[in-house]
């Protein structure tokens, strides 16, 4: 029997530390980091066990996204980014296409972001699919690609399918689209997050999954009730945990040994040190409860039928406030160090910007925090990303 999937990301933690500078200058995972998660069957901890997936606990799945961004933020990143999609995707799929799709632990599945540029054509069997995407997180080291767009009829209407505007997520081998080496970015560089485009390729019916749409929903799982865009949301926040988490490992190691120029006393004996040390252990273990409580009570939601709006509103708002504490703590402990902390040679430089570029992610925003808000007071309110 496997280990718990955490307990295999924190073996994986010596590997992803000491490539870590590496995946920085190559903008990609090295050869024997993917070669590491491949074998640890990291890709494919969310797809259900009919298919040779593990359908682990999200809240485990938390955890361990969380342990393989203390190693390597940008692998954290590819291990949410891979296992949200492929699951959502498989969810509403035919199965026997899913498991053509997803056969093996070397099959991970990148895509982009949805913008408002793309065409895709309703045809006989399937779709004709153009439009360039960007930020393909992992897509250097998987076998499919996806894209997400609305879909047309041929006379340029807007194809209506359950009462609404049709928008599809289009599941194509990378080798069907051209790839731009775009990424030139301040942090998570490793993610190789680039650009990718396609004209007219035909993608069939089973291959183009309405990933969020229930009526699609193939799949009946609790965990597939939640909808991507929740699990994207609990998978990045492990992420940002894990980075904020090990630069407070590393303040902290710092702090028992050096002596600040500008005071009086080692760091170790610095009453403000001390306290911030506190408080930031205080935030953040805080902020990881609170996450891990609404992960939970969605979970059991999901599990007794009764996935709520309320349930999807707190862990919105749990994933959005941890984030933001986790993006805090990753700032204070950069500050905290000095100028240590702007030696490439030391271990807060790469990590402060990883944690800064992650901070900048759709998950992240502050408008997520104004729409629970209005939740709550029982105001006019749109719904969306839950």
């Amino acid at each position: 029997m496997l280990p718990s999937a955490s307990a295999r990301a924190r073996a994986l933690q010596p590997i992803l530390d000491a490539a870590g500078p590496e995946i920085d200058r190559l903008h990609q995972l090295t050869p024997e980091v993917t070669d590491a998660l491949f074998e640890n069957d990291m890709l494919r901890l969310l797809l259900p066990k009919s298919l040779g997936g593990q359908e682990i606990h999200p809240v485990e799945f938390c955890k361990t996204t969380e342990a393989v961004a203390w190693g390597d933020a940008s692998a954290g990143w590819f291990v949410n980014q891979s296992n949200v999609s492929a699951a959502s995707s498989a969810a509403a799929m035919p199965q026997d296409a899913a498991a053509a799709i997803f056969n093996g632990k070397r099959t991970g599945l990148a895509w982009g972001s949805k913008n408002n540029t793309s065409k895709a054509i309703r045809v006989e069997g399937g779709y004709r699919l153009t439009g360039t995407w960007g930020f393909a997180s992992g897509s250097r080291h998987t076998t499919w690609i996806g894209a997400h767009s609305a879909v047309q009829n041929p006379d340029g209407t807007p194809h209506i399918r359950h009462g609404r505007p049709d928008d599809r997520s289009f599941v194509f081998l990378k080798s069907k689209a051209k790839i731009i080496d775009d990424w030139n970015v301040l942090g998570l560089r490793g993610t190789g997050s680039d650009t990718y485009t396609v004209e007219d390729l035909f993608v069939p019916d089973e291959h183009a999954p309405a990933r969020d749409a229930p009526e699609e929903r193939v799949l009946k799982q609790p965990l597939y009730s939640i909808s991507s865009h929740l699990l994207y949301a609990t998978g990045f926040t492990g992420v940002t945990l894990g980075v904020a988490r090990r630069l407070l490992e590393t303040l902290t190691e710092l702090a028992r040994g050096k002596q600040g120029r500008a005071s009086p006393t080692p760091m170790a004996r610095n009453n403000a040190v001390q306290k911030e040390i506190a408080q930031l252990e205080a935030k953040l273990s805080a902020a990881r409860a609170f996450l891990h409580e609404a992960i939970n009570e969605a979970y059991d939601g999901a599990v007794a039928g009764a996935l709520t709006l309320d349930h999807r509103m707190r862990l919105r708002l749990a994933t959005t406030y941890a984030m933001g504490e986790a993006t805090d703590v990753s700032v204070a402990c950069y500050r905290a160090a000095g100028t240590t902390a702007i030696l490439a040679s030391a271990p807060f430089e790469r990590r402060f910007r990883d944690a800064m570029s992650a901070s900048q992610h759709l998950q992240g925003m502050s408008a997520h925090l104004e729409m629970v808000g209005r939740h709550i007071i029982g105001t006019e309110n749109a719904a969306q990303f839950l």
